[in-house]
């Protein structure tokens, strides 16, 4: 079986060397980059599994990186940074980073996000509805959603959101259910992941109209999907 990908994005040798020796030894094949340019290059080239990317780099600041990032890709995008603030990890999230990881941080900490992005983020194949809207479709199967017949981009993140509330429409999804299935159980207070998520989600869905919200907030207990107009079998 093909070794997963890692891109890692950091200027610090000391960094490389620890990961390349954990990743390697954890069955993960690592590509280096240290400047925001080479990482680039490394996107194409190799088409990673996953990016690993500090804000901090020689060239640029990593947040003009991860747009550039996600103009080319969905590859899923784990923060790694010793600037953590709360603003800083907000950005990181509104910018499409689908993890966000403090420097210093436990390597088998960082190994068990790294296995959990990847979880989340990888595809399955079933036959599940097309569940229709007024102004949207969401295609669970084939993992697409339009907007006024236009098909609309999604990360891996806002995908596996949406996901876990089109299975089941109608039913409100508490806070705790979606933080533990889309970020990891060691998330189900970070409350405020969710709310940065659900308003990037309803920005692509063009989901503003109250009342008419297709994700629909129940205050206290978590969001539910509203009943679709027509479940299409695909």
């Amino acid at each position: 079986m093909r070794r997963r990908l890692v891109l890692l994005v950091d200027g610090d040798p000391v960094i490389q060397r620890l990961l390349r020796a954990t990743l390697t030894t954890r069955g993960y094949s690592l590509v280096v980059a240290a400047t925001a340019e080479a990482a680039l290059g490394a996107l194409d080239r190799h088409e990673p599994d996953l990016v690993l990317l500090d804000i901090v780099l020689p060239d640029r600041c990593g947040f003009e990186l991860l747009q550039d990032i996600r103009l080319r890709s969905a590859v899923p995008v784990i923060i790694v940074s010793a600037r953590a603030a709360p603003d800083d990890r907000i950005r990181g999230f509104e910018l499409g980073a689908d993890d966000f990881v403090a420097k210093p941080f436990y390597l088998d900490e960082l190994v068990a996000r790294i296995e959990a992005v990847l979880r989340r983020t990888s595809p399955t194949v079933d036959r599940s509805p097309l569940l229709q809207y007024d102004r949207v479709t969401i295609d669970l199967a084939n993992r697409r959603v339009f907007v006024d017949g236009q098909e609309v981009r999604l990360s891996r993140t806002e995908w596996s959101l949406l996901e876990q509330l089109a299975r089941q429409p109608g039913r409100v999804v508490r806070h705790s259910e979606l933080l533990s299935h889309v970020w990891g159980p060691e998330f189900i207070r970070e409350t405020y992941y969710l709310r940065t998520w659900v308003s990037r989600l309803r920005a692509k869905l063009r989901d503003d109209e109250e009342p008419h919200r297709i994700i629909q907030t129940r205050p206290g207990l978590g969001y539910r999907l509203a009943d679709p107009a027509v479940p299409v079998t695909a």
